[in-house]
């Protein structure tokens, strides 16, 4: 076991250290959802609250000035450790980031700017992504970032281009069975900023967890939470099950329990006012569906991870997009 988890940890290491890893994920096909968001009073479907693609009538200052820089490139935040959605692999000669999110944004460059390789990335953590946007550090940040009624209020948001829900990672000799009573005593791990730390505070509030579940062990980026368990420094972790089943690919100790216990849908985050941007990427995302762009990228990236033989993730279908 030592020494799975020290080349485990030697692999989490081979990826830059100063570009940092991720929170949201899927698998199964079973229906989403059974714990509400934090926050969901407050709002109803915030994924349905985005801006149509078509033109509104306040012209495109945000695209404008895009367009406009010397340095004539999209500047987006992304992971660069989180598998098969955005990160370096040490055996690609290239050097170039990889991933399902990845692929997205280099067609929403291509788009804006003509060219798909117009792209400046930025590695953002987690817990950074909503300060990385407010602050004009980036344009975007395409990161499985969950859509949800607090960050609605935060930043502005494209339609949903991913939809997944939350679940338990845990070592296969665990006799946990999910996000369930077998939690109890037990040191589980989230990334901070993240939906998953959100329904596990739900979770005690509501009895869905026991009150001795212990939530403390927080992390800047969710793959920190992998390289804890592989330690045994938690007993298990909370993120999105899509995120989940690349972890879970990359280390045969661990595995996903139980089955999948809310919605997540990922979103384009961009910054509040930014209507224009906002209506391009939407434009965008139902392009990309509608020629295959998003099938051909799911296929290559997450069908490996998250398709069991026949039997395809409720994730391998792009969700509808609706518009307030």
């Amino acid at each position: 076991m030592a020494l799975v988890v020290a080349l485990t940890v030697t692999f989490a290491l081979l990826l830059p250290l100063s570009q940092h890893r991720d929170d949201d994920a899927a698998t199964g096909s079973q229906g989403l959802a059974r714990v509400s968001q934090a926050k969901a009073e407050d709002c109803e479907n915030p994924q349905d609250q985005s801006l149509s693609p078509s033109g509104g009538n306040g012209g495109t200052p945000t695209v404008d000035a895009i367009k406009a820089r010397e340095d004539r490139r999209l500047i987006v935040g992304v992971d660069t450790n989180s598998y098969r959605w955005g990160y370096l692999d040490p055996n690609n000669p290239s050097g170039e980031l990889e991933g399902f999110d990845i692929d997205l944004v280099h067609r929403i460059a291509e788009d804006i700017l003509g060219d798909r390789d117009a792209v400046q990335f930025k590695a953002i953590p987690t817990s950074r992504r909503v300060e990385a946007i407010q602050k004009g550090e980036v344009d975007m940040v395409v990161r499985t970032m969950t859509i949800n009624c607090d960050r609605i209020g935060q930043v502005a948001f494209s339609a949903p281009y991913f939809v997944t829900g939350q679940q338990v990672l845990a070592p296969k000799t665990s006799k946990i069975t999910g996000f369930d009573k077998t939690l109890a005593d037990r040191k589980v791990c989230s990334a901070q900023g993240s939906t998953a730390y959100d329904n596990l505070e739900e979770g005690r509030k509501s009895g869905d967890l026991p009150d001795s579940t212990d939530i403390t062990t927080t992390v800047p980026n969710q793959l920190d939470c992998l390289v804890k368990l592989q330690l045994g420094e938690v007993d298990a972790v909370v993120t999105d099950g899509a995120l989940a089943a690349s972890q879970a690919a990359q280390d045969p100790t661990v595995e996903l329990k139980g089955g999948l216990f809310t919605d997540e849908y990922y979103g384009v985050a961009m910054k509040l006012g930014s209507d224009d941007l906002v209506r391009q990427v939407n434009r965008t995302l139902e392009n990309y569906v509608e020629d295959g762009g998003w099938k051909a990228s799911y296929e290559k990236w997450l069908h490996p991870t998250m398709d069991q033989g026949e039997k395809k993730s409720a994730s391998a279908t792009p969700p509808d997009a609706k518009y307030k």
